[in-house]
């Protein structure tokens, strides 16, 4: 990632009460990010908890806290954020659409996020629908996968967007020049798929400002084929799911394999480096969570089981991406790609 001028630069707006673990390891990671990346952040949350957790960090004067009425609870959909104007997530949109902080980052309900983003941040002009960007722990740099469950049924209009947020993206958080896009089907050929895809197909192939690779399958999600990969939120997200199950139990039968035998044991001792190193290029927690890209500011989405390293991390993306210009970057790519289409 590019370096991150920090001092002087706005605030990271944390939901402080957002997540499985928060406001403990929310805090933990926020002293964290503050101490080993020059971060600045400030706390949205209720003040009394987020104080003492503050003190056991003797950090009380390095972090400052914003009150928070309220907070959406993990189980909590969209429509929360309508019955909870005053939440903390809702707070930590407030600061930045005011222009007192420069990101946003939780890790509370995804669908609570998206339903809150969407309507205190406001979409960027011309975006039909925001859309979730997560980056696959591929070689040589992340390939970026959207959408990741903000939008589960789409148009094909919406799918070529999500190669231009897509393309952002890669472009400012990992210095892709020309970022190559594929399209995720069931097979390589155009004709494959359904009609959606086939209907995306056409119009990427046409679409001005992008480096369109054809279709790509659910076996090349970590091969970097490409570097975005486009779909709907609702494949893009049993995707993702079913990577991250597939990841945790081929390392679960690799430490039962090791444990099978003194001479399984000693050559894992032999590979133990490799193992820790594969491991953690493999770990969510490591990439810092999700982008919610398309509207007028940044939103990170962390993982909802993330303890401080994962919250460190997201507010470093999220420190990157504004740095960077990312909502910037969206809307130059539409504005000079932008052309009216018949949604059908």
């Amino acid at each position: 990632m590019p370096e991150i001028d920090a001092p002087g630069t706005m605030p990271i707006a944390l939901d402080a009460m957002g997540g499985d673990h928060a406001p403990d390891e929310i805090v933990a990671g926020a002293v964290q990010a503050s101490r080993e990346h020059g971060i600045s952040i400030v706390l949205v949350g209720a003040p009394g908890p987020l104080a003492e957790a503050l003190s056991r960090h003797d950090a009380t004067t390095e972090i400052p806290i914003v009150r928070a009425e309220e907070a959406l609870a993990m189980d909590e959909g969209a429509l929360a954020s309508l019955r909870r104007p005053r939440s903390s997530i809702a707070v930590a949109c407030h600061l930045v659409r005011r222009g007192d902080a420069c990101a946003v980052v939780s890790a509370g309900s995804t669908a609570g996020i998206v339903a809150t983003g969407k309507l205190r941040l406001r979409s960027r002009p011309g975006v039909l629908r925001p859309a979730i960007a997560v980056a696959l722990p591929t070689r040589p740099r992340p390939t970026v996968l959207l959408d990741a469950g903000a939008n589960a049924e789409v148009k094909p209009e919406m799918l070529v967007q999500f190669a231009h947020l897509g393309a952002a993206y890669a472009e400012t958080a990992l210095g892709v020049e020309t970022p190559r896009i594929g399209l995720l089907t069931i097979g390589s050929e155009p004709e494959k798929g359904n009609r959606l895809v086939k209907r995306a197909h056409e119009l990427l192939s046409a679409a001005p400002g992008l480096d369109f690779a054809g279709n790509v399958e659910g076996h090349d999600l970590l091969t970097q084929t490409v570097d975005v990969i486009v779909t709907d939120g609702f494949t893009g997200n049993v995707a993702l799911k079913t990577m991250e199950g597939s990841v945790r139990y081929a390392f679960s039968e690799l430490r039962e394999t090791i444990k099978e035998s003194r001479t399984a044991r000693m050559g894992g001792l032999l590979q133990k480096r490799r193992i820790r190193e594969l491991h953690r290029r493999l770990d969510p927690e490591v990439h810092g969570g999700a982008v919610l890209l398309g509207l007028n500011g940044t939103v990170v989405i962390a993982h909802g089981s993330s303890r401080a390293r994962g919250i460190s991390a997201a507010c470093v993306l999220a420190a990157t991406l504004a740095h960077e210009g990312v909502v910037n970057r969206v809307g130059e790519r539409l504005s000079s790609t932008h052309r009216p289409h018949r949604l059908w």
